[in-house]
């Protein structure tokens, strides 16, 4: 990895220790190589972003660490200890989550019930009653203590803002996320207003220390914004990292640029 930082530097917003650690993560889809061999630490508290262009990897390598997709080599350690993540489960079970851009809500559902799926209050035993009153009270109380303002914990989630759907996603990741936080394109298609609502909950989390994140975002104003850290891939590899106080818009736009032209080169070289 170029332009690495020392690995027991930890930002400024860290305590130092690590929450993540990605060691020669490979993977591949038949004959096509999408991750060749990544490294990346992720300190107890921060906010690391990852930028890179379609097809570099991103997504994929959030995946395999939500357990929807296995590594086909390289290991995962949570906390020092390394895991499997063999499922969506199993990585929840390790206290990770994520939020991708379709949100993942149910429409029909008011927002204490999107709150809670899959995670449902019961009570009288057996009988699994749902626990309505309590899962409104807790929904309320959860999402004043985070800042994300609702009409009611009652209406419908088709009835919010996308700003608002998606801070529900958000706050119910968080919710169970006890370790890590995995924001895939979280402000995809959103305005200014209904973007500042998701900044300001994911900066609040952040300076909170509740959880580590990883954001990936196309627009690098909202990494700046967000991050304490930037990784950039390229074609499976990290190749750039960089403190965002240490670097600029100017400084990544003018990277992502020169990988884009060197891309374009080596086609052109490849079919001389």
């Amino acid at each position: 990895m170029s332009d690495e930082l020392q690995p027991d530097q930890a930002t400024p917003a860290t305590n130092g220790k690590l929450a993540l650690e990605v060691r020669g993560v490979t993977k591949r889809f038949g004959a096509l190589e999408v991750l060749r061999g990544i490294d990346l630490s992720l300190h107890q508290g921060e906010v690391l972003g990852l930028v890179g262009d379609n097809g570099a990897g991103k997504s994929t390598l959030v995946k395999i660490l939500s357990g929807f997709h296995p590594q086909d080599g390289g290991d995962l350690l949570i906390e020092g200890q390394r895991v499997g993540l063999s499922s969506v489960g199993s990585a929840r079970a390790h206290g990770i989550e994520t939020v991708y851009q379709d949100l993942a809500l149910i429409p029909q559902l008011p927002v204490y019930q999107n709150l809670f799926l899959g995670h449902e209050l019961t009570r009288f035993g057996p009988l699994r009653i749902l626990d309505k009153a309590q899962m409104r009270k807790l929904s309320r109380q959860y999402l004043d203590d985070i800042h994300v303002n609702v009409p009611s914990v009652d209406a419908d989630s088709d009835q919010l803002s996308g700003g608002q759907r998606q801070a529900i996603a958000v706050a119910r990741a968080v919710r169970v996320a006890t370790k890590i936080l995995l924001l895939d394109e979280p402000l995809a298609a959103m305005g200014a207003r209904e973007s500042r609502l998701i900044i300001d909950l994911v900066k609040d989390l952040a300076s909170s220390g509740r959880v580590s994140i990883i954001v990936i975002d196309h627009n690098f104003a909202h990494l700046f914004e967000l991050c304490d850290r930037l990784l950039v891939l390229q074609g499976g590899r990290i190749t750039v990292e960089r403190q965002v106080h240490e670097t600029s818009l100017e400084e990544l736009t003018e990277l992502m640029v020169s990988s884009y032209r060197a891309q374009l080169e080596a086609v052109s070289e490849a079919g001389a």
